[in-house]
């Protein structure tokens, strides 16, 4: 049974969904996940079944993708967040975010704590963050296709750097799986859809790691691209009491690359979290 709906926020309505409420069990834990700037909500289809046995599973469009709608206005990822959580009527949640919402669930982790109860990045970056690596993907030619609308050239190239990993050849993965990601970035670039404008943490979560005291779980594809692994690994060796895991031969999508492998070590990590928190004192 799923529920869905929107939620007002200024200048926009989030259409969200929410998973594993029809068992009765109305006190079980939230659990959000966050998506990716290549997809919506659907990404997450694989990862709800199992989630949901043991979550209240709540998922929404950030703005300017899927079945959200937004006017040109300003807003913050994060502020949206808690608007949907307490649309939903959860006081806090589990954090999950992928990609660019690694970074959108780090931000809420440090500007409204009490909102997160663990957090997971997953292929997520850290806003400020400035890799040390020289050999990026060529984000100045996805601009420039960006800005032309290139849209079939561009979600090409975005397959490449974010599917097969950038420099690893096309078929290194499932060709199943790399249609099924092209065709989500084409799809939201042709639907030209109004974003927003989102505002940035000030200061940006690079300089107030320190203030994360959440449990964090952080996962890294080997071979995402370098700034990518580089922003992984430098967010669980800063955060106190990170873990991190590494899914080797794995880039960007470690989700559909290995769902398994993702849903065993979440929800491990979880039951962990949940252990510690009804534990006595």
């Amino acid at each position: 049974m799923t529920e869905t709906g929107h939620a007002a926020v200024a200048g926009g309505r989030l259409h969200y969904e929410v998973d594993g409420v029809g068992t009765g069990r109305v006190d079980r834990s939230a659990l959000v996940l966050l998506h990716a700037g290549i997809a919506n909500l659907r990404m997450w289809d694989p990862q709800v079944p199992a989630l949901a046995e043991r979550y209240r599973v709540v998922r929404y469009d950030t703005r300017g993708f899927g079945r959200t709608e937004t006017e040109d206005v300003e807003f913050t990822d994060r502020g949206d967040a808690v608007a949907v959580l307490d649309h939903v009527g959860a006081d806090s949640a589990y954090v999950v975010g992928q990609s660019r919402a690694g970074v959108i669930g780090l931000d809420l982790a440090i500007e409204s704590s009490e909102r997160v109860d663990a957090l997971v990045s997953v292929a997520g970056g850290i806003s400020g963050f400035e890799a040390e690596r020289t050999d990026p993907p060529p984000w100045d030619e996805m601009e420039q296709l960006w800005n032309e609308k290139e849209w079939e050239r561009l979600a090409e190239l975005e397959t490449r750097v974010w599917v097969d990993g950038w420099g690893q050849p096309s078929t290194r993965v499932d060709p199943d799986l790399r249609r099924t990601v092209h065709d989500w970035i084409l799809t939201t670039y042709k639907q030209e859809k109004v974003e927003g404008k989102p505002q940035r943490l000030d200061p940006p979560a690079i300089e107030r790691l320190d203030q994360v005291d959440v449990p964090t779980l952080v996962m890294v594809g080997a071979v995402d691209a370098p700034a990518e692994v580089e922003a992984g690994r430098h967010l669980a060796t800063s955060v106190a009491d990170a873990r991190l895991v590494e899914f080797p031969g794995v880039a960007h999508m470690i989700h559909l690359e290995e769902p398994e492998r993702f849903n065993g070590v979440v929800l491990e990590f979880l039951d962990e979290v949940d252990r510690r928190r009804r534990a006595p004192g």
